[in-house]
């Protein structure tokens, strides 16, 4: 789970939705995000994101602010490689669930760092939208990287190991 979440940019975070048409039904977006810069020991394991209230998703947040992120590996070159499918699980995919909470004063830093050294095109966005750093608080997870089901992984085991 920390590998794949470490290779992936960004992600599928759904909500449930507050928009007229929609209230109370699951709403999916894509949001770019890092749990640390590049490489082989970069990785908190904490999905940051870079968020702003315009965005109709933290909308559904700040009543709800409970959510579900998936990250796959065919979001990196992986799967295309060995011929997987992005259905297939040897095409590992991981499924977070938590809540997404805005990061305090000690940890904005790090978020920074995380975000920006990704997706440096971040730090140019426009000022004027009150951008805020935040990240998924895991509460829950679910590895699928094989046949015969998922997997239950808890947050401790998860925060105990590195990608």
């Amino acid at each position: 789970a920390r590998f794949v979440l470490h290779h992936c940019d960004w992600g599928a975070l759904a909500t449930l939705s507050t928009q007229e048409g929609l209230r109370g039904h699951p709403f999916a977006n894509i949001f770019s995000l890092s749990d640390g810069p590049p490489g082989p020991f970069g990785g908190s394991g904490v999905p940051y994101l870079y968020l702003t209230d315009m965005e109709i998703s933290v909308q559904d947040l700040e009543v709800n602010s409970n959510a579900s992120l998936t990250v796959s590996l065919a979001q990196t070159p992986f799967c295309k490689k060995h011929g997987y499918d992005p259905q297939n699980p040897l095409c590992a995919h991981i499924i977070f669930c938590g809540s997404i909470v805005k990061v305090n004063d000690s940890e904005a830093g790090l978020a920074k760092k995380a975000l920006f050294s990704r997706h440096p095109e971040m730090e140019s966005w426009p000022k004027d939208h009150n951008w805020f750093f935040a990240k998924f608080n895991i509460t829950n997870i679910w590895v699928l990287d094989y046949f015969g089901g998922l997997k239950i992984v808890t947050p401790e085991e998860y925060y105990s190991v590195k990608p």
